[in-house]
């Protein structure tokens, strides 16, 4: 890429072009033989040619929607002149999927990790504080702020006592799709193997009963998954109590585990991106590909989600399925997603977020566009359900909405013991108990944001490295952060109010 334009053209056949810094009115840029015909932002477009109405607009080769009126070169492409239309998107089942080179298993890339007993592995060794229901919420969280850093001192192999509170549980359908989902997350993060224990507290009245959550969803009670029910222990402060008690036994048990040396197949990450801006699809988000084809290489599982950020550009995965199979389930979660936003002002619909358009991302196809290259270019391997157990090695994709935390939290439940989270705009976002690694798109907002930021991916576009090299250093943060160095988001505490099981009812 060269870095001596102030104009980026990603594909021969695109008739958009991507600027590089701010563009002045007028200014000249003989090597593409246009002339601005307006003041332009960085990270936006301008036409690199004529484009009549009703001509496909392309970036990177792929429609991102027609012009709706005459564009002429220079000028100035975004939302105003950019409409979104639908088009036939042929899926090509598994006509791109190419085999992938493995590394061998003795050559692999390790990291130091938290074994369980079933071999399950951890990159953090949390105690963790469930609510079956939002009555016990309060509890959990008295329950947690008891376990002050002083008082873990004793333990230094504990990274902290978590409490995941939320806001259902009752006066909901049941059985139902939501009351499902609920179970399935809060299930997914009592057998995750970034907690060493956890504790499961109920109300005692709710239609989600702890007895019948732990029976239903397979989870099995020991010294290091414990429940409790407000009504049967005597109330509110006696539950406080009691649940401190609880952790103070479970400490010496998780304290006991150590970090040991695995193989880098243990890591699971799961891959978001929110802020995106018109830098995301250009650095952050293919370099994050190029470190998921590595991981994938090595025998990690990269996971993929944020439906509605896949639309337009679908095609890319089907055609990487390993089975039709997999493709058609893609697609009809795709078609579950038209139903479900019907009638509402939400982004698959076509309208992105304002931080999205201030960035220079005009509308869901061309975020889309950006938003899928998180994947890498490996086979899509299997199609989940919201926080449904990944039970296979590889890149997967996990239905979800595109509002990070509760991507993220779906993403957790179903496995994800690391994650990888692209931003444009700057977001301050942070989880528990699997870390988030923030990926800065540009090196203005990392110098801004540095206390946020773990990576600048802006180096990408400032010409110091390529794609393929900054996958690399990324894979490279990947496997230090899970073998126990903090995060940016970790160091400032976050992750505590990030828990947001996916309410059925919101349209992101």
């Amino acid at each position: 890429m060269s870095t001596t334009s102030s104009l980026i053209r990603l594909h021969a056949e695109d008739n958009v072009l991507v600027a590089r810094k701010p563009l002045a009115l007028g200014e000249s840029l003989p090597e593409f033989g246009v002339k601005v015909r307006a003041q332009v932002p960085a990270g936006h477009k301008i036409a690199a040619r004529a484009i009549a109405e009703g001509e496909p607009v392309r970036k990177y080769n792929a429609i991102i929607g027609v012009a709706a009126r005459d564009i002429q070169p220079g000028d100035y492409v975004h939302s105003h002149n950019i409409r979104l239309v639908e088009f036939d998107r042929d899926p090509g089942f598994g006509l791109d999927v190419k085999p992938v080179d493995y590394v061998p298993h003795a050559e692999r890339a390790s990291f130091m990790g938290y074994v369980r007993e079933d071999g399950r592995v951890g990159t953090r060794n949390f105690i963790g504080l469930l609510s079956s229901v939002n009555c016990s919420a309060t509890v959990i969280n008295r329950i947690a702020a008891h376990f002050t850093p002083e008082r873990l001192k004793a333990y230094p192999n504990v990274d902290g006592v978590a409490a995941f509170a939320q806001t259902t549980g009752c006066g909901m359908s049941s059985p139902s799709p939501h009351f499902d989902l609920l179970r399935r997350t809060l299930a997914g993060y009592a057998r995750h193997p970034n907690l060493g224990g956890a504790l499961i507290v109920g109300l005692g009245c709710e239609r989600n009963q702890v007895a019948d959550l732990v029976d239903s969803q397979g989870l099995e009670k020991g010294r290091l998954l414990r429940t409790m029910v407000m009504q049967e222990v005597g109330g509110t402060q006696e539950t406080i109590e009691a649940g401190i008690r609880a952790v103070e036994e479970m400490l010496p048990l998780v304290n006991a585990y150590r970090r040991e040396k695995v193989s880098a197949s243990h890591i699971k990450v799961g891959l978001e991106c929110g802020g995106s801006d018109g830098f995301s699809g250009i650095t952050a988000n293919p370099a994050l590909g190029a470190a998921m084809d590595l991981l994938v290489r090595h025998g990690g599982t990269a996971i993929l989600s944020e439906t509605p950020e896949i639309h337009g550009v679908e095609y890319m995965l089907t055609r990487r399925a390993v089975t039709p199979e997999v493709g058609q389930k893609l697609l009809d979660r795709l078609a579950w997603w038209e139903e479900y936003t019907r009638g509402h002002n939400g982004q698959f619909n076509g309208v992105v977020g304002p931080g999205n358009q201030a960035g220079g991302l005009a509308n869901i196809f061309e975020k889309s566009l950006g938003s899928a290259m998180k994947g890498g270019t490996t086979p899509l391997q299997g199609v989940y359900e919201y926080a449904e157990p990944i039970d296979r090695n590889g890149f997967v994709f996990m239905d979800s909405p595109g509002y990070d935390p509760v991507a993220v939290t779906g993403q957790i439940a179903s496995g994800a013991n690391l994650i990888c989270f692209t931003t444009g705009r700057g977001s301050m976002f942070g989880s528990k108990p699997a870390p988030t690694i923030k990926l800065a798109s540009n090196t203005p907002m990392f110098e801004k944001l540095r206390n946020d930021m773990d990576v600048n991916c802006g180096a990408v576009v400032d010409g110091e490295v390529d794609v393929p090299q900054m996958g690399e250093r990324i894979f490279e943060a990947i496997l230090r952060h899970a073998s126990g160095e903090s995060t940016k988001s970790e160091l400032l505490g976050l992750g505590d109010n990030e828990f947001v099981p996916w309410h059925l009812g919101i349209v992101s």
